[in-house]
């Protein structure tokens, strides 16, 4: 194992310039998600207009030795100009912001990119004098602004020199830990003695995808123990340098939970680990009601001056939880949501959202893409990834948000009143080619003529979102949400392609334009080729083939299967299979569920959970029940359900009671998926019909995608989806080796044959007609457990 004296470090210059030369107020801004596409662009539009001695895109990069480390820094100069007598080193900075402005304000950041690239360079080619120019593109109105500095060679030695040795500094500081981490993951064994069934043949696939740098696809049943069975592994590869850090990627709020707890569980048995967990912005604010510069706010004045401090504070402890990251936040007056971004350079291991790896407004992109670590992405639930990354991808704007912000801005600043008219006048000339038609259309093309009014506004906007500018106009907040939700909308226009359509609604006066991304795909498979591995689990991945596509995953990468660590006869799985839910028919036959639920639950007193695939038809069939079986007692699930009542929900499952307690709730909702009811807390799932989503715009345009794919388009769209939600709920009933549960599934469709080739093998279906042979079963199922308990 390499020592912390002998160590290989590698650094862009970007990164560099980042992490060690700043100082002053933190300013966070729309203009600083500048649209990627249109700033490529803006970049070769310069190069082309320079001379022909001009090279653009030059790769520099240098090795030394110092301080017993062996250093490689480089990258990418955007231009060289040089001819006999001079060179000049160019760098390119695209903004939103008024040239003026970027003129007066002396950006140590672009300037020191600046300086290390010229410093490099006079290193490979010994040319001094070097000329530096900065030159600023001014993307609204397409102008440049070019601003140029001369150095000395000596001058650029000494300025390069400070960065570099702060840089060696923290990175044998992070040397020594990485020691101590490394040495204790080694000697430690696996943190329960044995593995469960299944859990090593999962743990031995993941640790061959980290050694060799691949991607995994693994499908592992509930009980298995998956977090560990990723997690361990996965410090092993750590500590034998297959990986630099892990970003541990989840949806809910009870993975994270998870993820942090196996952490703890590591650190009790001796392992050295810093973790950092990531909290959103809006609820870790300490000032979420004021902008984030200094002048507003006071955690973001002279943040850059204290914040070192910050972080050789977060050094010294390995949990970085929300209250650790906050009471540091606190003491040092810094923003903690920044403390927390630059806790990650720092951290082994971190846990967050999917955002946070996928998502181009909020992505980690100094860890990911600056710091040059080898990382591996660890993602839980990934069959949740699917929807939410045709999320991310989207856009939104609705005409009444441009009129709204209209009306406030009308007296005091009419000249963005006006803008925002001829915004408006495009929306109404849209919403005119509608008149007559149905309330919802689609396209496979963008509103082009929208968005030079669009672009017009952000830059008639810019001058008002500084805090001084604004500060005492009471639509201050309302223009800035504006900003960014159209920002967003111009940046989804930039990437839009064949992979994008376009939904128009009209509600009223209402309209509601929505750049949909049918498949995200393309923009997954960019940001997972950032990792050096990858590991996508969960219980419901299947078919492999469909995750594999949707997921934007290599063809070539490994799919693992795990068989559920339980006896199948613990569990009882009932197949009413007379019964139609479709939607057309759901109305005749509600009644007829109502009747084999209560069949159900009647058998055996205890706790159930009863999940449909919409509110709609739960409150038809909770209608039915309380008509005709009124000593049920039920609770149901809302819409609007907060912290609170989620948790009175889940308590009555926890309490001990002489009668059934029958919960009901939507198939992929809070309650259909990562909530743990152990033993005697659920007795029995029914599922009332395949799960299907709802139909509407995006679902059809994703079928229709899809099929001109030549995939199946139907099944892409509905089928899988919906059965996983399905697999999700059965799920609920057994969660541990002493569990014993029934779970019935009510629709005709569960015994057709698409749907019994996507069962899992350890499914034993009894099919059932009528609700006195579903008791009987149920009932037989339940006494021979009893005396298998008194006759073992």
């Amino acid at each position: 194992m390499e020592s912390s004296a002998s160590r290989s470090l590698k650094i862009s210059v970007r990164a560099l310039v980042e992490r060690f030369l700043r100082s002053g107020d933190l300013v966070i801004d729309v203009w600083d998600s500048t649209h990627p596409i249109a700033a490529i662009r803006a970049h070769q539009k310069i190069q082309k207009s320079r001379p022909p001695e001009y090279t653009a895109e030059v790769p520099i990069a240098i090795e030394l030795d110092r301080q017993g480390c062996h250093l490689e820094i480089g990258g990418r100069i955007d231009g060289v100009y040089r001819d006999s007598d001079r060179v000049i080193i160019e760098e390119i900075k695209t903004t939103r912001q008024d040239l003026s402005e970027m003129k007066e304000r002396d950006n140590i950041r672009h300037w020191g990119q600046s300086q290390v690239y010229s410093h490099l360079y006079n290193l490979c080619f010994d040319i001094v004098p070097v000329e530096t120019h900065l030159t600023y593109y001014q993307l609204d109105s397409r102008k440049a602004l070019t601003l140029k500095r001369c150095f000395e060679a000596s001058e650029l030695e000494v300025f390069f020199n400070a960065l570099i040795d702060r840089y060696i500094l923290q990175e044998q500081q992070l040397g020594r830990w990485a020691t101590l981490r490394n040495d204790s993951i080694i000697s430690a064994g696996f943190p329960f003695g044995a593995f469960r069934k299944g859990q090593r043949e999962m743990a031995v696939a993941v640790y061959r995808t980290l050694r060799d740098g691949k991607q995994l696809l693994a499908q592992a049943p509930t009980g298995i123990g998956k977090t560990m069975a990723v997690l361990f592994p996965a410090l092993k590869a750590l500590a034998e340098g297959s990986t630099e850090g892990l970003l541990y990627l989840t949806a809910r709020n009870t993975g994270r939970i998870t993820a942090s707890e196996t952490f703890r569980t590591f650190r009790e048995k001796g392992i050295h680990i810093r973790h950092l967990e990531l909290t959103a912005k809006d609820k870790i604010c300490f000032n979420p009601e004021k902008a984030c510069n200094g002048e507003d706010c006071g955690f973001a004045r002279g943040y850059y001056d204290r914040v070192d401090a910050a972080i050789d504070q977060l050094l010294e402890v390995e949990a970085l939880n929300r209250e650790t990251i906050e009471t540091i936040a606190q003491k040092n007056t810094v923003c903690p949501f920044e403390l927390s971004l630059e806790g990650t350079l720092i951290a082994d291991a971190v846990v967050g959202d999917y955002n946070y790896a996928f998502d181009p407004r909020v992505t980690l992109r100094r860890l990911l893409l600056e710091e040059n670590r080898q990382f591996t992405f660890l993602i839980d639930e990934a069959h949740n990834l699917v929807d939410r990354s045709r999320e991310m991808f989207s856009a939104e704007i609705e005409k009444s948000q441009f009129l709204g912000l209209r009306r406030q801005l009308r007296k005091q600043l009419p000249g963005l009143a006006r803008k925002l008219s001829a915004i408006n006048t495009q929306l109404l000339k849209i919403q005119r080619t509608l008149e007559g038609s149905e309330t919802t259309i689609t396209q496979t093309s963008q509103p082009d003529h929208l968005l030079p009014s669009l672009r017009k506004f952000i830059h008639a906007a810019e001058p008002w979102l500084p805090f001084k500018a604004s500060r005492e106009f009471p639509f201050r907040e309302a223009l800035r949400e504006l900003v960014f939700t159209v920002n967003r909308f111009l940046r989804v226009a930039d990437e839009y392609n064949e992979t994008y359509s376009t939904i128009y609604t009209r509600g009223g006066k209402d309209l509601k334009i929505r750049l949909f991304c049918t498949d995200a795909s393309p923009q997954l498979n960019a940001a997972l080729r950032q990792a050096r591995s990858t590991v996508l689990f969960s219980a419901t991945l299947s078919p492999a083939q469909y995750f594999t596509q949707v997921l934007g995953l290599e063809e070539e990468s490994d799919k693992v299967r795990l068989p559920s660590p339980f006896p199948p006869e613990n569990l009882c799985l009932l197949i009413a299979n007379s019964v139609a839910t479709t939607y057309a028919r759901r109305e005749s036959t509600v009644d007829d569920v109502a009747r084999n639920i209560a069949a159900f639950v009647e058998a055996r007193t205890g706790n159930y959970l009863l999940f449909f695939p919409s509110y709609e038809y739960l409150n038809m069939v909770e209608t039915s029940l309380n008509r005709d079986f009124p000593h049920l007692e039920m609770l149901a699930q809302s819409p609007a359900m907060d912290e609170t009542e989620r948790a009175i929900f889940l308590e009555a499952f926890q309490q001990s009671s002489d009668h059934s307690v029958i919960g009901l709730a939507v198939m992929g909702g809070i309650f259909g998926e990562g909530i743990d009811l152990v033993g005697e807390c659920l007795t029995g799932a029914v599922i009332v019909s395949v799960g299907l989503p709802a139909i509407c715009a995006e679902r059809q345009l994703i079928r229709e995608y899809f099929d001109r794919q030549e995939t199946s388009g139907f099944d892409f769209s509905y089928t899988y989806p919906g059965f996983n939600r399905v697999l999700q709920a059965a799920g609920r009933v057994i969660r541990s080796e002493h569990d014993r549960g029934v779970v019935l599934l009510i629709d005709e469709r569960f015994g057709s044959y698409r749907y019994r080739s996507l069962f899992p093998r350890e499914w034993k279906p009894v099919h059932v007609r009528g609700p006195e042979q579903l008791k009987a079963v149920v009932q037989r199922f339940w006494k021979s457990h009893t005396m298998a308990e008194r006759f073992p």
